[in-house]
């Protein structure tokens, strides 16, 4: 999905929120990159940032560049919103990703038919554009399969 142009009546795609411990994943997202925290004292990855490491609670995290390959874990089909912004979206697939790096992570499958997605299906990151300085990391089903 690439850009979200506002149709008359109908607002644009909310800006996501960022927190300052969140601000490289959303800055990579720009760039077309997909990263996650990782903690350099144990090795684990983890997705959403957070100020501190869930394994240690080491506090000094960076980010890594990942694949954007993964695998959907779970996922839906969302066909009402009542936010204006989402409602000319409908019908749209929310989905749980396994990344191949073994964080899971919630975002939208786009651009196939809804059931195409399937539980167990490849999929590879995408990324809508919201405006000049924010996109979001989407998924679209890879057609390479592995």
């Amino acid at each position: 999905m690439s850009g979200s142009a506002e149709v008359e009546g109908i607002p644009p795609r909310p800006v996501p929120e960022s927190s300052p411990y969140g601000e490289p994943y959303w800055a990579a997202a720009v760039d077309g990159r997909l990263v996650i925290q990782h903690c350099p004292r144990c090795d684990r990855l983890q997705h959403f940032p957070r100020p501190w490491c869930t394994a240690c609670l080491h506090d000094e995290l960076d980010f890594v560049d990942v694949s954007g390959r993964g695998t959907v874990y779970s996922c839906t089909v969302v066909r009402r919103n009542p936010n204006p912004a989402f409602a000319t979206r409908v019908p749209y697939v929310l989905a749980l990703v396994d990344l191949d790096e073994g964080v899971r992570m919630m975002s939208n499958v786009v651009d196939c038919a809804p059931e195409a997605v399937t539980v167990g299906a490849r999929v590879r990151v995408c990324f809508e554009t919201v405006d000049d300085t924010h996109a979001v990391p989407c998924f679209t089903l890879d057609p390479e399969g592995t």
